[in-house]
């Protein structure tokens, strides 16, 4: 489902993204992990259409982002890493207007709104203007947002952040049901149990290269420290040559 082919991207002289290639499977849960100034925001961004690849391409559900925009965003359910809302609008608005983009009839919108009202527990506050919102609402309201078009693919950037705990065990639920059913997750993340615990692969990024891909198991096979948490693992691969 998700396809990126000897993918670069380039700032001045500085490569963010280095060819990197990978391949996400339909119903997978991949957590992309990574320190700060990895590349891994730019690399979804790329995912997204926000940016477009220096070389390589990126292609969702056989669509090209670059050459068929349309076509691959179309199934991509997408939460930034901050959540961007429109302070006027309620959160119901803000959903009826997402639903506008994606074409949805009106019927359709008002079933889907009524779904993830419940599933994301907005009740209390969905007619609320989102000015009003705390970080968390916010969330759940975009992660709301991203399900109400029943995409094929969701593409996450640090999903955790700003969720209580109860959402936070809502939230892993969801996306590991969601994959289940066969939903493609992308999900980048410095939350390492949730990584741990929910994905089927993970892939470890730094200075713009993957480090390693695979699953947890599978890192820890090839480690050899006797310290084998994930968090040692990342920490191992990830450090700074002196």
């Amino acid at each position: 489902m998700i396809l990126l082919n000897d993918v670069s991207r380039c700032y001045g002289t500085k490569r963010a993204v280095d060819r990197l290639d990978l391949h996400v499977r339909q119903g997978e849960v991949f957590s992309f992990l990574g320190p700060n100034g990895a590349g891994k925001t730019t690399t979804i961004k790329m995912m997204v259409g926000l940016l477009r690849p220096s070389s390589g391409t990126v292609t969702l559900g056989g669509f090209n982002v670059v050459t068929h925009p349309e076509e691959a965003n179309r199934l991509v359910g997408y939460v930034p890493d901050q959540p961007f809302l429109y302070d006027k609008l309620s959160g119901r608005e803000f959903l009826e207007f997402t639903a506008e983009l994606y074409g949805l009839t009106r019927a359709e919108t008002e079933r889907c709104i009524q779904e993830q009202t419940q599933q994301f527990r907005l009740h209390g506050f969905i007619d609320q203007l989102t000015e009003q919102y705390s970080h968390g609402m916010k969330q759940r309201l975009v992660f709301a947002s991203a399900f109400v078009h029943n995409p094929a693919i969701l593409i996450v950037d640090e999903p955790m952040v700003g969720l209580d705990p109860r959402s936070m065990r809502d939230l892993k639920d969801l996306l590991r049901k969601k994959a289940d059913e066969g939903l493609t997750i992308f999900m980048s993340t410095h939350t390492l149990p949730v990584a741990e615990e929910i994905s089927d692969r993970i892939g470890v990024f730094h200075q713009g290269k993957l480090q390693f891909l695979g699953t947890v198991e599978e890192l820890r096979s090839v480690q050899t420290q006797a310290d084998c948490t994930l968090e040692s693992l990342f920490l191992s691969l990830t450090r700074d040559e002196e």
